[in-house]
């Protein structure tokens, strides 16, 4: 948090709340008394419940988170405006738009036709008649002035910033229903029960609304640098370690053809034959020799002629 002081505060009127006739009950705890028929608020809370803030607002946006600041009313739209452009952040000074951030789809519709107006008027603007080109300007100047905020905020923001919480209780109201956390300044006249981290302060001086919101903005600005700078550095080392498995895939594709290549110069070194086993012949019987051919033959011939002899003597023997 930037340096400040109960001093500051008190030069600047941080301490003076509303008339005693307007005020509410649940912030007794936070009146120091009573001077003129005014609260007189207590800084050294306040103080506290600044550097709280503070340190949510830094640690959220340390994480990437995007700051919404609200100030609708006639002395907060010129300090949000410039704490919201100094630190990177969306803002609303012109008038809080129904559904901003509970129907956020049709907000994005009206910015996408704020842009087609735009280009219209920019690529045909020449060629148009001057009432249609009056029409256009007209529509996209009042475009221009309530979502020139808000035009690239393509998803919801991480916290909002909300001067004076019961003129902004439309802003308030949907915050709540979608569980964004509120930092608000609020006065003796509000109800501190809704906001995340109420800062007790004078929310209808622009100096009070200046000092407040400028701390924030510095403390805010710090850890947008330090989130820049993470992802700088976070992004290179991915990038070293693409590189790294870049150079290890092409080292590995580089040894795989090196193998490849000396396979195909070396021949395939190839296999002993093997020698087959002779098959084994089967047994041949020998044909019988010509002379016991002969032999049997005349054995046959002598028992043929032996035969008829033996008959005749037998018939003989029989008369």
């Amino acid at each position: 948090m930037a340096r400040i002081t109960v001093q500051d505060l008190l030069a600047a009127g941080v301490h003076f709340g509303h008339q005693t006739k307007r005020w509410n009950p649940k912030m007794r705890e936070y009146v120091y008394g009573v001077k003129n028929g005014i609260y007189i608020i207590d800084l050294a809370k306040t103080m506290h419940q600044l550097a709280d803030a503070c340190n949510f607002l830094q640690h959220t946006v340390a994480d990437g988170g995007k700051i919404l600041f609200v100030g609708t009313k006639r002395q907060a739209q010129e300090v949000v405006r410039e704490a919201a452009e100094k630190t990177d952040s969306f803002f609303v000074t012109e008038r809080w738009l129904g559904g901003a951030l509970t129907n956020n789809k049709t907000i994005q519709r009206s910015v996408k036709r704020m842009q087609e107006i735009d280009a219209k008027l920019e690529s045909e603007g020449a060629k148009m008649k001057k009432k249609e080109v009056a029409g256009l300007t007209r529509t996209s100047a009042k475009l221009h002035r309530n979502l020139d905020g808000i035009a690239k905020m393509n998803e919801l923001p991480a916290a909002l910033v909300v001067v004076d919480v019961c003129h902004e209780h439309i802003a308030v109201a949907e915050a709540v229903k979608l569980g964004i956390p509120i930092v608000a300044i609020i006065d003796t006249n509000a109800n501190p029960d809704d906001i995340d981290y109420p800062v007790v302060a004078n929310d209808d001086a622009v100096k009070s609304i200046s000092v407040i919101i400028n701390v924030m903005a510095d403390a805010i600005k710090v850890a947008n640098d330090m989130y820049i700078k993470k992802a700088a550095e976070e992004k290179a080392r991915i990038e070293a370690e693409k590189a790294e498995a870049a150079k290890l895939k092409a080292e590995a594709e580089a040894a795989k053809k090196e193998e490849e290549a000396s396979k195909k110069e070396k021949p395939a070194a190839k296999k002993p034959a093997v020698k087959k086993a002779p098959a084994k012949k089967k047994p041949v019987k020998k044909a019988a020799p010509a002379a016991d051919a002969e032999k049997k033959a005349e054995k046959a011939e002598k028992s043929a002629d032996k035969a008829p002899a033996d008959k005749k003597d037998e018939d003989k023997k029989a008369e």
